[in-house]
């Protein structure tokens, strides 16, 4: 097959080439000042007022489930054996950090319009043993926050989300990622933007960033402020700060360049969600109707990741079929994230359980998946499928 619709493409300039030469003239490599005016560019962006960048999207979801172990908030701390909620449909780094700390996964059906939550689904899921909810705002679209917060009301749920694929999305007028207590992103090259690899976490609680600071580095005291939420006080001495150890952490810190190229991707941010938006308004004209597929239904305001394409019930059409189709038009296709995850026999090391069924989660993994989106016009390819 020749692809000619990939599913990720550059959003690299000259401005991100020579952001890595200056880097390299420089010889610090390590994660030092560029990253920290990128953590600061990425928070403003956001609306959140801390920010801390990590070497992936999966390295993001793991610190943000670690720091609620360490918090001295009651409300929001966590231990082993806690219940928490999550979607049946999400990429496997959703899962991971939330099984290696012990924590019970209860697993809620989706919609298969929206490909988030079912919300009749969680509200049936909810019970008095749920500490948290992880939402995942999938391929660009916001969950329905204002439901969800209701559904919690005044209960101690803590909410935190995995927005890796939803950079950029809004709902209520605030960024999809700022709802939860923390909020994680990837800038892995297919996501809205891309630093080779890399990620970030945001919050507005300012523990839970030193503990993100500490965690990230070997849970260490050395990037922390001098008066922090961790340890209080710091010494003025750096010998004695350079290897003083009080959290167990990890070493997931960001390279230097990454952040370099952070700087010069958030700056085209707003163009690159304006882009992809203008795509997926030009898909609803075109597929919104279609006899044999359904699109996603947006909430709130979605910065398309991609585009879903759901076989309809009742239609004759196979996902083989929907493949070749699309292969035989150049578009490069892949299931919708992880289909329904809760299937995988990777689940056999998890503790967890069902909420229910999941007969939604299972449709879309057997007559669902998703081609690209960039961020420059796709006329040709919106041309390309009213053909498939």
């Amino acid at each position: 097959m020749t692809v000619r619709f990939p599913l990720a493409t550059s959003t690299w300039d000259a401005a991100e080439y020579a952001a890595m030469a200056k880097v390299i003239a420089s010889g610090m490599f390590t994660m030092g000042p560029l990253v920290a005016e990128f953590e600061r560019a990425f928070a403003e962006y956001q609306g959140s007022d801390y920010a801390v960048m990590v070497n992936s999207g999966s390295s993001a979801n793991l610190l943000m489930v670690a720091a609620l172990f360490y918090t001295s908030n009651e409300r929001h701390k966590l231990k082993a054996g806690d219940e928490v909620l999550v979607p049946a449909v999400s990429w496997a780094t959703t899962y991971y950090p939330l099984a290696q700390y012990g924590l019970k996964q209860k697993f809620v059906d989706i919609d298969t319009a929206t490909l988030n939550y079912d919300l009749e689904a969680l509200a049936a899921a909810i019970t008095d043993k749920t500490r948290a909810i992880m939402v995942v705002n999938l391929l660009g679209n916001p969950n329905d926050f204002a439901a969800i917060k209701q559904l919690i009301g005044d209960r101690d749920i803590v909410l935190i989300e995995d927005n890796c694929e939803s950079l950029g999305a809004e709902f209520g007028g605030r960024k999809a990622g700022s709802y939860g207590l923390m909020g994680s992103f990837s800038s892995f090259f297919s996501h809205h933007i891309a630093t080779m690899e890399g990620g970030l976490i945001t919050t507005d609680d300012e523990e839970l960033y030193h503990i993100l600071l500490s965690l990230r580095a070997h849970g260490w005291t050395r990037n922390l402020p001098k008066h922090n939420r961790v340890t209080g006080t710091k010494s003025d001495d750096p010998f004695e700060e350079s290897f003083k150890f009080v959290l167990p952490g990890y070493n997931v810190r960001p390279l230097e360049m990454s952040g370099a190229l952070g700087i010069e991707q958030v700056k085209k941010l707003p163009m690159i969600i304006a882009e992809r938006r203008k795509n997926g308004a030009l898909l609803q004209q075109v597929m919104g109707d279609h006899p044999e597929l359904m699109i996603q239904k947006e909430i709130g305001a979605s910065s398309w990741f991609g585009f879903s394409l759901v076989i309809r019930k009742g239609a004759s059409l196979t996902r083989k079929q929907l493949v070749d189709r699309l292969n035989q038009h150049g578009f490069e296709c892949r299931p919708i994230v992880a289909g329904n995850f809760a299937r995988n026999p990777v689940m056999q090391h998890m503790p967890h359980e069902i909420a229910g069924d999941l007969p939604n989660a299972d449709y879309i993994d057997a007559n669902g998946l998703f081609i690209g989106n960039h961020h420059y016009p796709i006329d040709e390819a919106l041309d390309a499928l009213k053909g498939i």
